[in-house]
């Protein structure tokens, strides 16, 4: 049937690389024919490659399936991530200051053995008397073979004592990052989980995965990126830098001559790698959702035999992510090549020198051995700096994702003047004043001027064409949208004015398609309530007539049904989901079809359980069997997002007009005399 309102559902978000052709082996002539060659990964390469050239990336948001930010949109300036990261870090702050402590002996204790260079050339080797402090006070060094036995000890030593500081410090530092990376974790689920629902679409649970693993975990990269690595280069540099100042200040001056070259090499190249990592992590999350969403609807992969086009479109997907990732290691690449040319120029450069100065007799030869040494170890945090600008921009790009989630408003916000709704206190009462609703993203209203009065208790049915707003009505009483204009209020109250945790506990639904967790039977039905007694999940079971193949299973309760219950029928399924909106014991009752997969004799056994579950309680039937309408105290005919006539049965069919058309050709389909012409119930 033509749905006559295509916003009866939350309008689905286009996405562009939902229809990739392959070029890849195995593929068959059919969709060989169909591929253009202008989507294949080659050529969007190209057209990416030219927009890094140009600087055209997007800067902003680009979470899978949400609007890319222009170029021109102004992205989150270093300064900005690195305040926003050391707030993440402040709840491990203390830890963060002894792992910078222990970091910072381990790497003095670094500076130490070099100098044992001068003692082995200028007093060992050459014989040469020692300095007359030392001589007086350590007499027995003069002679050389215990100088060179001591030396050797004292660089032993100290180098093992910084062995087991610097283990120590990095396994603690590695702790903290696995902590820093659950808690970055924690607060995007806890964040994504209150999103509001057109978002959750928009990311898709694949892509909300990508986020949680990839992302997430690069924020905890970056105590090592940003602060380890960087923090043992200064202090290593600090070092280096007196050391050599202490030696011979003129050839200092010609080291530190590279300090600049970091700083024009960070503007030059790095502040361009960020975008191409932010791109990167974008395909990889757009390649994790349509591989799960491939997965999650196999059957229909397998019945149109799209098995291959599954396959190439995700192998064409990784091809255009590698070459994404080859081009930005290229640009990586850029700074290292830079470095490794300038370490050996300047090293020789100062060699020259060096030596010139100690034919000179200004310099000795232990002098000059140990200044390169220092010298070694001066240019090699320089070149980790440069290095580690390239690499924590691609967990910066990881930080940036996750903060433009955080940032994104929750659904709903409970402020501190919300009520708390109370199932004692609750009575049920659902009322519609002037209710219109636009789905996000959308022009077109999905309701229009709803007024609507339901008693506590009542059973309100809900009939119409397809599309027609009959779930978007039961979305509005769930608060899983706010109103466009008017109020749904309860017991007289706006629904806005409740916590919208607290008002949740009062309902329960019941979807025609079903949801089930990959888990037991048990853990299914008490997911409404998870402190339920074994003995009253039977009795949920048995009140929604699942007791019956339950107790067929080896397993009973504790049988797994796997993802989403594929080892369970349809109707298994669906009675699953009827346990457990009757062991959540709700105030207010959504059945959206719950009877639609069931066979007969099912149908009228669950109509008698339902016809116990929805005494006493506000229930919202959508239905379109008669069977399941006809003994509601309200029926309501919604069309094209109003409603058109309420009433019960008899009066609706005493009246005429559209609910008794759609009762007249539901009878005469069930004799097989059909009206083409009428409308579906």
């Amino acid at each position: 049937m033509t749905n006559s309102n295509p916003h009866e559902a939350p309008p689905a978000t286009s996405r562009q690389a939902i229809d990739f052709p392959t070029n890849v082996e195995g593929e068959t002539p059919d969709n060989a024919a169909d591929r253009k060659p202008s989507h294949s990964s080659r050529s969007r390469f190209d057209l990416y490659r030219d927009k890094v050239r140009g600087d055209q990336l997007p800067k902003g948001s680009i979470h899978s399936s949400a609007p890319q930010t222009a170029s021109s949109a102004r992205a989150r300036p270093a300064k900005t991530l690195l305040k926003r990261f050391f707030q993440l870090l402040n709840p491990f702050r203390w830890q963060i200051v002894w792992i910078l402590a222990s970091l910072t002996v381990s790497t003095m204790l670094a500076l130490i053995p070099p100098a044992g260079t001068k003692f082995l050339v200028d007093y060992v080797l050459t014989a040469k008397p020692l300095p007359e402090p030392w001589a007086s006070r350590f007499p027995t060094l003069s002679d050389p073979r215990t100088l060179l036995m001591w030396t050797v000890i004292g660089v032993v030593t100290i180098s093992l004592l910084k062995i087991i500081v610097h283990i120590f410090g990095r396994w603690y530092a590695t702790r903290i990052t696995k902590r820093i990376q659950l808690d970055v974790r924690h607060r995007v689920f806890e964040h994504a989980v209150r999103l509001p629902l057109h978002r959750v679409q928009e990311i898709r649970s694949g892509g909300v995965a990508s986020i949680l693993r990839e992302d997430g975990g690069s924020v905890g990269e970056l105590v090592f990126g940003l602060l380890y690595n960087p923090w043992r280069a200064i202090i290593q540099l600090i070092g280096s830098l007196l050391i050599l100042a202490w030696v011979d200040w003129t050839l200092l001056l010609g080291a530190v001559v590279l300090l600049p070259l970091v700083f024009l090499s960070h503007r030059t190249w790095i502040s361009r790698i960020r975008p191409q990592f932010r791109a990167i992590r974008k395909q990889r999350e757009q390649i994790d959702a349509s591989a799960a969403e491939a997965f999650a609807g196999m059957r229909v992969v397998r019945a149109f035999s799209r098995q291959k086009r599954e396959a190439g479109r995700f192998v064409t997907e990784n091809n255009l992510m590698v070459r994404k990732e080859l081009y930005a290691w290229w640009w990586m690449r850029m700074v290292e090549m830079v470095w490794e040319a300038m370490i050996p120029l300047c090293s020789a450069g100062l060699l020259f020198y060096g030596g010139w100065r100690v034919l000179d007799g200004a310099l000795t030869i232990g002098d000059l051995m140990m200044f390169l040494v220092y010298l070694l170890m001066l240019l090699q945090p320089l070149a980790v700096l440069a290095n580690s600008a390239t690499q924590f921009q691609n967990s910066l790009s990881g930080l940036d994702r996750v903060l433009d989630l955080l940032d994104e408003p929750q659904e709903m916000q409970s402020t501190t003047d919300s009520m708390r709704a109370s199932r004692e206190t609750a009575r049920g009462d659902v009322e519609f004043r002037n209710v219109s609703f636009t789905y996000p993203g959308t022009d077109q209203p999905a309701l229009q001027d709803i007024n609507l009065k339901v008693q506590a208790g009542q059973i309100v049915a809900l009939v119409g064409p397809s599309g027609a707003g009959k779930t978007t009505l039961c979305n509005l009483v769930a608060r899983f949208y706010d109103t466009t204009e008017g109020q749904v209020l309860l017991d007289g109250r706006n629904l806005m004015d409740y916590d919208v945790e607290s008002f949740r506990s009062l309902l329960g639904v019941v979807e025609q398609d079903v949801f089930l967790f990959d888990g037991t039977i048990a853990a299914n039905i008490a997911y409404a309530r998870r402190d339920a007694t074994e003995e009253e999940i039977h009795v949920a079971a048995a009140a929604a007539n699942a007791s019956e193949f339950i107790d067929r299973l080896p397993d009973g309760l504790n049988t797994l049904i796997g993802e989403r219950g594929v080892r369970l029928s349809g109707g298994q399924r669906q009675r699953l989901a009827i346990a457990r909106a009757i062991l959540a014991d709700p105030k207010l009752l959504i059945l959206d079809e719950a009877t639609s997969n069931l066979d007969t004799d099912s149908e009228r056994l669950i109509q008698e359980s339902l016809s116990d579950l929805t005494q006493g309680r506000t229930s919202f039937v959508i239905a379109h069997r008669l069977s399941t309408i006809a003994g509601a105290d309200l029926i309501c005919v919604v069309e094209g997002g109003r409603i058109s006539q309420t009433g019960t049965h008899a009066q609706l069919m005493e009246d005429g007009g559209k609910y008794r058309a759609m009762v007249e050709q539901q009878v005469q389909m069930t004799l097989g005399k059909a009206d083409p012409n009428l409308a579906e119930v």
